[in-house]
């Protein structure tokens, strides 16, 4: 495996592994705060970023490098309120995509075309996730003080009846 094409890999899983605790630091903190429906959208939502770390690492290894296992990173205890959460989370999720994009092209740099073609995959997750994290948004700041309105999208986050049109079939794979 290319050197520089094996490194960002690596600063992948590290970013990935990030992810995972971020957002299980949110959904904890969102048991802790009674909104257990977003709890649960949260838990789910960390467990999918290990799932996309260890997706990394099998790739790496089973390429002829080696992947290195990061350590955990003290993700943040306490958030202001719900909308600060998912305003977060989007900001985190911009920035992954920016890393998956620099990915990119360092593997079209390196004309490592079958690399190239596995991180396709996290392109078009990280438009699944960014999408989601904007719909929450809007449908949070529609919600505003409302209670009740809080109530109800805690309940279908709860359900996952909040979903985005873009949703494709590999984000549905998972």
């Amino acid at each position: 495996m290319n050197a520089r094409v094996e490194h960002a890999l690596n600063d992948q899983v590290v970013k990935e592994n990030s992810s995972s605790q971020f957002y299980l630091a949110m959904a904890s903190w969102a048991e802790n705060n009674g909104l257990n429906g977003t709890a649960k959208f949260l838990y789910t939502q960390s467990d999918e970023e290990r799932f996309h770390m260890l997706k990394l690492i099998k790739f790496i290894n089973e390429r002829g490098g080696k992947a290195i296992i990061p350590g955990l990173t003290q993700p943040p205890a306490e958030f202001k309120n719900l909308e600060n959460v998912f305003e977060l989370l989007l900001e985190h999720e911009l920035a992954v995509t920016d890393s998956i994009n620099d990915l990119v092209d360092i593997c079209l740099q390196e004309k490592d075309y079958s690399t190239h073609n596995f991180v396709q995959w996290y392109v078009s997750e990280q438009l699944e996730e960014e999408a989601q994290a904007r719909t929450i948004l809007d449908k949070l700041k529609l919600i505003g003080e409302d209670k009740g309105g809080m109530y109800m999208f805690d309940r279908d986050l709860e359900n996952s009846t909040i979903s985005v049109s873009t949703q494709s079939s590999a984000g549905q794979a998972k």
